[in-house]
């Protein structure tokens, strides 16, 4: 009985295993026919079917309905996005080297997926595109507490409690330009002088706060000697 215990078990891992790879086919050519036509161009479920090379009904042995795979379609749009972006959120190289990565990364992926661009855009609140800017000011929250630390700052309690409204805050506004530029015809500015735009928004942003704090920082300072000063005092106007 055990043998065949292990059969079966080995069956359905083969199975899952095709479930699986199926419906990343499926989500897959979801997302080449969205870019293929026109940002906000409605697409179907028989041309997703034919880009994949499958019958319209297998599709829906792997979505229960329309709205499960249209939901589906957006988390893959989502991580995909966050692949881009989450290798940039460290703390590698100086401040405005950070800023720029972050903002040059998310700029030239929404240049060059302007359609997936306005399909997440247009998801439902709390949905998919919510959750993963919710992700990326966690992690840029992640990383200034981290930062706060080493420099050795001592935050009121207000302070330490606004770092993380201040993040999505950040991340929301660099998200509504992009939104409103990708939306745009023509494209104008160009995309990298866009980029440099925010980054200069999100560092006069940070920057100002670090002066009310009384912390001056240097932003072309590599932040691993930034982050080395034995005394917080060193980095203060």
């Amino acid at each position: 009985m055990s043998t065949s215990g292990k059969g079966v078990d080995g069956r359905q891992a083969r199975w899952d295993k095709h479930n699986q790879e199926r419906r990343q086919v499926i989500l897959d050519a979801a997302i080449a026919v969205v870019e293929a036509g026109d940002p906000g161009a409605e697409f179907h479920v028989q041309q997703i079917a034919e880009r994949a090379g499958i019958n319209r009904s297998v599709v829906y042995r792997h979505f229960a309905d329309r709205a499960d795979l249209d939901h589906a379609i957006l988390v893959e749009i989502v991580e995909g996005v966050m692949e881009r972006l989450l290798p940039a959120l460290t703390l590698d190289g100086t401040v405005r080297d950070i800023i720029d990565r972050i903002v040059v990364a998310y700029v030239e992926w929404a240049a060059g997926h302007p359609a997936l661009h306005r399909l997440v855009d247009h998801a439902p609140i709390g949905g998919a595109l919510e959750q993963g800017l919710d992700r990326i000011a966690t992690v840029i929250v992640e990383v200034l507490e981290t930062a706060i630390d080493m420099l050795g700052l001592d935050l009121d309690e207000d302070d330490a409690a606004a770092i993380d409204p201040l993040a999505h805050a950040l991340v929301g506004a660099a998200f509504s330009a992009v939104r409103r530029w990708v939306a745009r015809e023509p494209r104008r500015p160009a995309a990298p002088e866009l980029a440099a735009l925010l980054s200069d928004s999100v560092w006069l942003i940070l920057d100002g706060h670090a002066r009310r704090l009384g912390l001056v920082i240097d932003p072309d300072l590599p932040v691993e000697e930034l982050l080395n000063i034995p005394d917080p005092e060193v980095a203060r106007g």
